[in-house]
């Protein structure tokens, strides 16, 4: 596998990230298969694993800790792992968000399940606007001449409020953001204007999630199909083929699945290829529940797309547009909230 280096680390990582949110209650709660899995991905040369503590209430970590604590020491180096804070855990108006007190306190919850003496890259998972960015800075630069985790990134940030942190990190004297971690796919390209520019500028390494659009484009969607998902009754706004915001991407879909056969791919393959051919991205976080979904999209990183494929995409999907909003991942309260908008 040709691996690539993330942002300005120096650190090579394979191009495939192997996302671990379905391993646990929210997807695939056989422990063994998830084990099997994350050896497979392993095997086939990729080296980089993402979770977070919020995923299955941190048993997503544990299903990693436990495999990464069989493979020993060695094996251990070998992996680049990464992990994410910000969500509730447990009980309490504390035990969340982006505060020095919380980062602190869940990067060595993180450390116990994930049976490790550090964190490769510890990731904001979503901004905090009423917590000040240096208060997280920080916290995370302590972490990080502690020795418990060696660079630290955000996820799903706007472009501003990652100049605001790296402002903040140089006026401050701050360690800084080494990677952003936004959704992007052929769906979802807002971040196409301006947050992956900003991440060139800055020299940080990106990883995309859900390049599969939460699986829109797996193959699963369409005209003539079931267009039915078990988030469609969580997301209605994300996954209901009812939702007038979503035929849109019904109608695309259609199109890409015509584009993708037309190439010799499958759908899944064309989407995290197109995810990989943009210069400012390092790697795409796959997020296989199964085996099978895991060996349907291995081998994309080999998958170079020509300039006739990427413009008819284009013309599908304009550049820098998503079809709906709600896919962006996070909404800002001053726009969720009416009462921020009202005197």
């Amino acid at each position: 596998m040709e691996y690539r280096t993330l942002g300005r680390t120096g650190v090579e990582v394979s191009p495939l990230c192997l996302g671990a949110m379905m391993f646990g209650a929210w997807g695939n709660t056989d422990h063994d298969e998830c084990e099997r899995i994350l050896q497979r991905a392993l095997d086939e040369g990729i080296n980089f694993i993402d979770t977070a503590d919020v995923y299955s209430a941190g048993e997503s970590e544990e299903i990693v800790g436990r495999f990464l604590e069989k493979l020993g020491p060695g094996r251990r180096h070998d992996v680049v792992l990464a992990t994410k804070v910000h969500a509730q855990m447990g009980e309490g108006p504390n035990r969340q968000g982006n505060s020095r007190r919380w980062v602190i306190a869940e990067c060595e919850a993180s450390l116990k399940r994930l049976r490790t003496d550090h964190i490769d890259l510890y990731q904001v998972h979503r901004p905090s606007p009423g917590t000040d960015i240096d208060e997280t800075l920080s916290a995370l630069s302590d972490l990080v001449h502690a020795g418990k985790i060696r660079y630290f990134g955000c996820s799903t940030f706007p472009a501003w409020m990652v100049v605001e942190a790296h402002w903040a990190s140089e006026r401050r004297g701050r360690e800084r953001l080494s990677t952003e971690q936004p959704p992007y796919s052929m769906l979802v390209r807002a971040i196409e204007r301006d947050l992956l520019p900003v991440c060139q500028r800055y020299g940080m390494g990106v990883l995309s999630w859900s390049p599969l659009a939460g699986g829109w484009l797996s193959g699963r969607f369409g005209t003539g199909k079931d267009n039915t998902s078990r988030r469609a009754e969580r997301m209605p706004d994300r996954f209901d083929a009812n939702n007038p915001a979503n035929a849109a991407k019904l109608i695309a879909v259609d199109q890409l699945a015509e584009l993708a056969e037309k190439s010799g791919y499958s759908l899944p393959q064309l989407a995290v290829a197109f995810v990989l051919a943009h210069p400012a991205v390092t790697s795409a976080i796959i997020g296989p529940r199964t085996m099978d979904q895991l060996t349907g999209v291995l081998g994309t990183a080999e998958i170079r797309l020509d300039a006739g494929t990427l413009d008819r995409i284009d013309e599908v999907v304009p550049p820098g547009t998503d079809l709906n909003t709600a896919d962006n991942g996070w909404t800002p309260p001053w726009v969720a909230d009416a009462a921020m908008r009202r005197r």
